[in-house]
């Protein structure tokens, strides 16, 4: 797998130059000032193409191109939304990148309940905390309904952490600041009365609906994409299952088989993320990778530890080759998939894969990145498994 490293543009505190010294050998990254919705230019492209080049890098995989809240609702402006989708796939063909990363998800693009949960050795971690989740939910946000998405022992632990919140034991104001990061545009933006008006938008809409608009927004854009020669890839639910009372159509592998045979066009396809999909104990990565494979066009590589079998759960971000994802077994599939590709004769035999997420490990503790975008708690997971991949290689993977 060709080794790479997400990048979010000149204000990121980890820079190209240290994702060279990481070992990475292509950048994702995408036009993270652009509105979703606006056309991107060949213009904007090449200025941010040249930026990486400059330091000796190449420009991989967008991540992601974003699919508006207009397209996802099929109201408004979502028919001039597709048209500049489609612009984008034109313009970025021409630059030469050829994946395009993007995620269905309703209003928010990632939940946690705490960005720097501390551990063990000092470092920290992002985490999803049931209880904690459930608490912002029924008591702060006071979404009607909520109380009937949890059970009963997660209700009680919610409705305790709710009275801690009056204590000082528990900020309600940090929490639900943890929770608007994971939104779309910037989270400082946003606020409590913005997201329920944002949840309204989608009254009416079950997920029935939202994979129908799924699917017609892939009829649109999926022709061009192919026409092209470049590869679309969903990221899945994160974490995979329906949060706030809105739908999720890609959290389980019938979901992403329902979409693939819905388009069904080799430019329709998967990112395959073993965190997000690792939260759910029902899905199977190692079989879902080889299952899933010939639609694999990007990996994301990171691995969470479940705080239980059910569904939902909270769950944390461990070390790459620690928590509940037999990493091992999903990189073993994943490399015996491009081994059939390069049999095949395969363009693409070589899927680009990235650290996804990393723990906050000495100099990242004053750093100030991004959440999960660390750079020597992503630099230990590359190298661990780049270590994997190498000793497989050397043993020999079964095709």
């Amino acid at each position: 797998m060709r080794q790479t490293w997400r990048w979010f543009g000149s204000d990121d505190p980890v820079t190209l130059a240290d994702a060279r010294q990481a070992g990475a050998e292509g950048i994702v990254t995408a036009l993270h000032h652009l509105t979703p919705g606006v056309a991107w230019t060949g213009a904007a492209i090449a200025q941010h193409q040249a930026v990486i080049r400059a330091a000796g890098l190449d420009w991989d995989v967008v991540e992601s191109l974003p699919v508006s809240e207009a397209i996802k609702t099929q109201t408004g402006d979502w028919r001039a939304h597709l048209a500049a989708w489609r612009d984008s796939l034109d313009a970025l063909a021409a630059a030469g990148i050829r994946t395009v990363c993007y995620n269905f998800m309703p209003v928010l693009d990632w939940t946690r309940t705490d960005l720097a949960w501390p551990l063990d050795h000092g470092g920290t971690a992002m985490r999803f905390d049931l209880a904690d989740f459930a608490a912002f939910d029924v008591h702060v946000l006071g979404r009607a309904g909520a109380v009937d998405d949890y059970d009963a022992a997660t209700l009680d632990a919610a409705a305790a952490r709710a009275a801690a919140f009056d204590k000082g034991a528990a900020d309600a104001a940090a929490l639900t600041r943890t929770i608007i990061a994971g939104l779309p545009g910037s989270a400082e933006s946003w606020t409590v009365a913005d997201l329920r008006a944002a949840l309204a938008r989608y009254d009416g809409i079950g997920p029935d609906d939202l994979r129908q608009h799924y699917v017609d927004f892939l009829e649109a854009v999926v022709p061009t994409a192919e026409r092209l020669g470049i590869g679309l890839c969903c990221h899945p639910d994160d974490p995979p299952w329906p949060l706030l009372g809105l739908p999720r159509v890609m959290s389980t592998e019938a979901d992403y088989r329902a979409i693939l045979d819905a388009v069904d066009s080799p430019a329709n396809g998967a990112t395959f993320c073993t965190g997000s999909l690792g939260a759910r104990a029902d899905n199977d990565l190692p079989g879902m990778a080889a299952r899933l494979g010939p639609r694999i066009h990007f990996v994301h590589l990171r691995n969470v530890r479940r705080g239980g079998a059910g569904v939902p759960t909270s769950f944390f971000e461990d070390a790459h080759l620690d928590g509940d994802t037999d990493m091992v077994a999903v990189i073993a599939a994943l490399m015996a998939e491009e081994a059939r590709r390069r049999a095949a004769g395969r363009a693409d035999a070589e899927m680009p894969m990235r650290p996804d997420h990393g723990q906050a490990l000495m100099d990242d503790l004053t750093r100030g990145a991004r959440p999960g975008y660390t750079a020597i708690g992503r630099l230990r997971g590359l190298a661990e498994l780049r270590g994997v991949m190498r000793t497989l290689e050397s043993v020999g993977v079964p095709a």
